[in-house]
């Protein structure tokens, strides 16, 4: 759809005043886009992660078939190459990283259809390209979960069973000790949601809680001292099929659908020192299915879906910056 040297200019407009605590600040976007080398397959329903140097995309499907699919990208030299084949050919799969290890969660067996919820939870090694199968988790299978890591464990949140329920389940998973606990749910259970740890506290948004067409701009936050959650300022935008990473402090939500209309466009972030969102340049072309992850300097989103559903699967790698 675009080539690889398309770049999307950037507005460089500067925030202006906002309009008050939970308010989306009211300002020109800000942020540039830019297209690099394509995912060698058109995935959709992806995880992405960044760990040892390299932009890793985790699981998902081709033209509909789940497969146990691992990609790595190298900003370096803008090149793509195979990894150790994820031990499960699952898609929807929630992805994380702790002390330089990739972490993967549940996720589903049949494509675009959220098919059979698995308890799978796995660990990759990028020193050694290697994976292994840790406890599965405890409150059973369940795909389109997020995931994120806090004070040396992993909280995996929400997620669809495999009789197609949303879940508010909390649990969380000690490496140390290849255990799981339940923590408190979130109020209200969602999945294909966006989550990010933003000092010591989870935070996330949107999502849905049941068809597609059910999204919310939901916003919670948990403290791990209270085991509580408490509502924050609601996403600006409600959606679902989310991309999200936490970026120069700022907690990214990219992306999403709204089948019979099309998918978003829109990169919106929380900051947390004014407690409101902002409006950040959007992507090229609207997308959901994705993930995004960070290097601290650039986000990459790869792969995912051009159009509702999986029929607009795409191999786009874009990379969003901000000055």
């Amino acid at each position: 759809m675009f080539g690889r040297s398309w770049k999307m200019l950037a507005f460089t407009a500067a925030c202006a005043a906002l309009l008050g605590s939970g308010s989306m600040a009211q300002a020109q976007s800000v942020g540039s886009w830019e297209m690099k080398a394509p995912v060698p397959a058109a995935l959709d329903e992806v995880g992405v992660v960044y760990a040892a140097g390299k932009v890793h995309v985790i699981g998902g499907s081709v033209l509909g078939y789940t497969g146990p699919y691992h990609e790595e990208y190298d900003p370096a030299t803008d090149k793509w190459q195979a990894g150790a084949p994820v031990p499960r050919s699952l898609d929807h799969i929630g992805t994380t990283v702790l002390n330089g290890k990739i972490y993967a969660f549940g996720g589903f067996v049949g494509g675009a259809v959220h098919k059979d919820g698995q308890d799978a939870a796995m660990e990759y090694d990028p020193a050694l390209d290697t994976w292994r199968i840790l406890a599965p988790m405890k409150g059973g299978g369940r795909g389109s979960v997020a995931a994120v890591a806090l004070d040396g464990k992993i909280h995996v949140l929400g997620g669809r069973d495999a009789n197609g329920t949303t879940l508010g389940r909390h649990e969380v998973y000690d490496p140390a000790k290849n255990t799981w606990t339940e923590l408190a749910p979130f109020p209200k259970a969602r999945d294909h949601m966006a989550a990010v740890v933003i000092d010591g506290k989870i935070h996330i948004a949107g999502g849905r809680f049941g068809a597609s067409t059910d999204k919310t701009n939901l916003h919670d936050v948990y403290d791990p001292q209270t085991n509580a959650w408490t509502p924050g300022p609601p996403l600006p935008t409600p959606r679902s099929g989310l991309a999200y990473t936490l970026y120069k402090g700022l907690f990214l939500v990219l992306g999403g659908e709204m089948p019979g209309v099309g998918t978003n466009p829109e990169n919106e972030a929380y900051d947390p020192k004014t407690d409101s969102w902002l409006k950040l340049a959007p992507m090229p072309a609207g997308r959901h299915a994705t993930g995004a992850a960070t290097d601290g300097n650039h986000v990459y989103l790869a792969g995912g879906s051009l159009t509702p559903g999986g029929a607009g699967a795409t191999n786009q790698l874009i990379v969003f910056t901000l000055p």
